[in-house]
């Protein structure tokens, strides 16, 4: 099982989870973050520093997340390495309670 991305980041793009990686699996695009399940080591690290508790566990995601599996293993290697922790886009705190927010994910970088 690998830990993936799910709806909670499109628009906010917190990246405390990338400072805490110890493999660097993550990748960013314009507004989204994504794990790269080939580098997860699954160590859960990530998880609690999430503040919009977008990172799962595969194994948690509910149905209507599920895509997001395929989404992030798809997206990882299109996407840049991000290393080092960045400043969220503006409107995150906005973005964070909004729901349905799947088709406003850009997959262009």
């Amino acid at each position: 099982m690998t830990h993936v991305v799910t709806e909670a980041c499109i628009g906010c793009k917190y990246t405390d989870c990338v400072a805490v990686c110890p493999v660097d699996c993550f990748h960013e695009g314009p507004n989204f973050l994504v794990i790269d399940p080939e580098v997860c080591i699954d160590c859960g690290v990530c998880i609690p520093e999430c503040p919009v508790e977008a990172i799962l566990e595969e194994k948690d995601l509910s149905p209507d997340q599920l895509e997001y599996v395929a989404l992030n293993a798809a997206l990882a290697p299109r996407w840049p390495v991000i290393t080092t922790t960045q400043e969220p886009l503006p409107d995150a705190a906005q973005w964070a309670e909004r729901k349905d927010k799947r088709s406003l994910l850009s997959e262009t970088a």
